[in-house]
């Protein structure tokens, strides 16, 4: 088998769009997804579900897969896997590319308070504070511990832990609009709102909302992750794929 397979770490809106991308232009592509959402969207191209087993099994997988170059398209929160790729990729002789969307910015009008990790965010948050809160199924125990606040946790599966009475989980999935986000925040009388820095355009809506009711936002910042070649642009990134692969 010719090593000219590549392996995109996905699970995203971005790994999807890349793996299109790959398989229109005739590349055999597989996309790993984690598995955790029920009924992922799913890309073209082969896909895998499950984890590999951290480094030792990812290691084991581009050898027997003859992978010639990974993509890392995951979660910009998803540091585990990222660092599990760079070391995985760099002892078997493979390159690593990653697809990095950019970050949000705070601009005129916003409130942002940034904060490094979610128990942080959670400590930010005054006493009363209405919150809705979209940083995913994870790290919600510091959040659900604040019973001197109530919340609205929005994420697109259940969580693996049951809300207390002062929370309500709210099942949607991305992309939202400026309008729904308004309504949303108002209906709810919301008075803060938090997130990740997932960056991207599919759930950018809720900050602009916040922007304009005058909603404070807690920032939750990105994890820091190996320094490899990264690219914002799917246009970028498939030329150097092509110059990387091409004969």
């Amino acid at each position: 088998m010719p090593r000219d397979r590549i392996l995109i770490l996905g699970g995203t809106r971005d790994a999807r769009e890349i793996a299109n991308a790959l398989v229109e232009s005739g590349r055999t592509v597989v996309t790993s997804i984690a598995g955790v959402t029920a009924q992922p969207l799913l890309p073209a191209g082969e896909v895998r579900i499950g984890g590999f087993g951290g480094v030792s099994g990812l290691k084991s997988y581009i050898e027997s897969s003859q992978i010639a170059l990974v993509i890392d398209a995951t979660h910009p929160f998803a540091a585990r896997m990222s660092a599990q790729a760079f070391e995985a990729c760099r002892d078997c002789g493979v390159l690593l590319l990653r697809f990095s969307r950019a970050p949000w910015l705070a601009g005129e009008g916003d409130r942002w308070t940034v904060a490094a990790f979610a128990a942080e965010a959670a400590s930010i948050l005054p006493p009363g504070a209405r919150v809705l809160l979209t940083s995913g199924r994870k790290d919600l125990d510091p959040f659900f511990a604040r019973t001197d606040v109530w919340g609205l946790a929005r994420m697109i599966e259940e969580p693996p832990l049951s809300p207390p009475c002062n929370w309500t989980i709210l099942r949607e999935r991305p992309p939202f609009t400026i309008l729904g986000e308004r309504a949303l925040m108002s209906r709810n009388a919301i008075t803060h709102l938090v997130t990740k820095n997932a960056g991207g355009s599919a759930t950018e809506a809720k900050l602009q909302a916040a922007r304009e009711l005058g909603i404070p936002v807690v920032m939750i910042a990105r994890p820091a992750k190996p320094e490899v070649a990264s690219f914002g642009t799917l246009d970028t990134l498939m030329v150097v794929v092509e110059g990387v692969l091409s004969p």
